[in-house]
């Protein structure tokens, strides 16, 4: 018995895999192409997508936001948990990395629920909020440069609904956040998130050790 998180090795690291990942044939597709790109790093884990795609059925999320989508790993997670009806605004810098994911998306048979948004995410999340105004979606899961989480936070808070959930990415960051020699730029931005979450009264809280961490902020 334990009364902490467990250590993972690698043989029951596996064993997680196999008994809790339901992969489709195109989820794990995107993930091998992903796998062999410098950046793959930057990809959810394969128990962080399951996680998630969960979390949106419990929602009943018909309305989402990503913050960050990279290859569209988890775009694709979350496009497969929405209803038929149901939609993903995607936000992203980069044509050449999310043209990996539209392919898969459209072999998913859901690249009709997922809105790519190419362009800075602050502006794109600041005129969904001008345009639709505050509270229209349901979930929202950030995951891009760090030093704008924070601002990221704020919009996405305001666009979703009370009762909504914010899952935010890497808010362990590989264990620095908790080691004082760790100053650069992305680990303070963390820090700083991860101290204004704790003390937020809009919303309930709960770090989750999955991945590189997973902070869920679920609005009031």
């Amino acid at each position: 018995m334990a009364n902490r998180t467990l250590n993972l090795s690698e043989g029951l690291y596996r064993y997680l895999l196999a008994h809790s990942v339901r992969e489709t044939e195109q989820q794990r597709a995107l993930r091998e192409v992903t796998a062999e790109l410098p950046q793959a790093v930057m990809q959810i884990a394969p128990e962080q997508g399951r996680f998630m795609q969960l979390l949106v059925k419990l929602l009943g999320a018909r309305r989402a936001i990503e913050v960050g989508t990279f290859t569209g790993y988890s775009t694709l997670c979350v496009a497969l948990a929405l209803p038929e009806h149901g939609r993903i605004v995607a936000c992203d810098v980069s044509a050449e990395w999310t043209g990996i994911g539209r392919r898969h998306w459209a072999a998913a048979g859901v690249e009709h629920k997922i809105d790519l948004r190419l362009g800075p995410a602050l502006e794109t999340l600041s005129e969904l909020l001008e345009n639709e105004g505050e509270g229209g979606y349901d979930f929202a899961f950030i995951d891009a440069d760090k030093e704008n989480y924070g601002g990221y936070y704020e919009l996405c808070l305001k666009l979703i609904r009370a009762g909504g959930l914010i899952a935010i990415d890497n808010t362990l960051w590989g264990g620095s956040v908790a080691d004082p020699g760790k100053n650069d730029g992305d680990t303070r931005a963390i820090r700083a998130l991860n101290e204004k979450l704790i003390d937020d009264a809009r919303i309930d809280l709960s770090l989750v050790p999955i991945g590189d961490g997973l902070s869920l902020a679920l609005k009031k």
